[in-house]
């Protein structure tokens, strides 16, 4: 069997739509093969998620609307990257903007890409303990209510599909696994 070099050469790049979040493009691609092809492209800045842990080994989600769904989604503090500024500083911003903790001793549960068919967001994910609260900084648009659920239940309800959001399924079955090896 000869190897495929599965690589896509762009030919030719138009923008469909530009907007405060994303930016859509229509790609015209040349196959292996030689033959053509076409590729819609959703361009996203990338987003980050944080499984931040209470000392009662509970981990902090929030509820919150969205849009696209209509409906009231469970999952872990997270948000868009802003430009020029790193992952995990924005990681820290967001858990508390949403939720008012602050964390400690942050690792990197690596990087998610959610739609990888048709967007470029890559989500980056961490795990922290959490080293005390403050007051929330919620953004004027932004509506939420924070709940704490035992890491163990948190599994649970993945593995339930009682939480349907893939970057907090991720997370959560990360830290789970990164507690049990390595007892963090």
């Amino acid at each position: 069997m000869i190897p495929m070099k599965l690589y896509e050469k762009t030919i030719a790049s138009k923008s469909i739509f530009e907007g405060k979040v994303i930016h859509v493009k229509l790609d015209d691609v040349e196959l292996e093969n030689g033959d053509k092809a076409k590729r819609e492209i959703v361009e996203h800045p990338g987003g980050v998620c944080v499984a931040a842990l209470t000392e009662n080994n509970e981990l902090l989600f929030v509820r919150q609307f969205r849009y696209p769904y209509k409906e009231i989604v469970l999952e872990l503090p997270a948000g868009k990257l802003e430009k020029g500024q790193n992952p995990l500083e924005n990681g820290k911003r967001e858990l508390l903007e949403e939720t008012g903790a602050i964390g400690a001793g942050y690792v990197t549960l690596g990087q998610l890409y959610p739609s990888p068919g048709y967007c470029g967001e890559i989500i980056h994910l961490y795990f922290c303990r959490i080293d005390h609260f403050e007051n929330q900084q919620l953004d004027n648009d932004e509506f939420l209510n924070v709940e704490k659920i035992p890491l163990d239940k948190a599994v649970e309800m993945v593995l339930a599909n009682e939480i349907p959001d893939s970057k907090t399924q991720v997370a959560v079955l990360k830290t789970a696994a990164l507690l049990k090896r390595f007892a963090v």
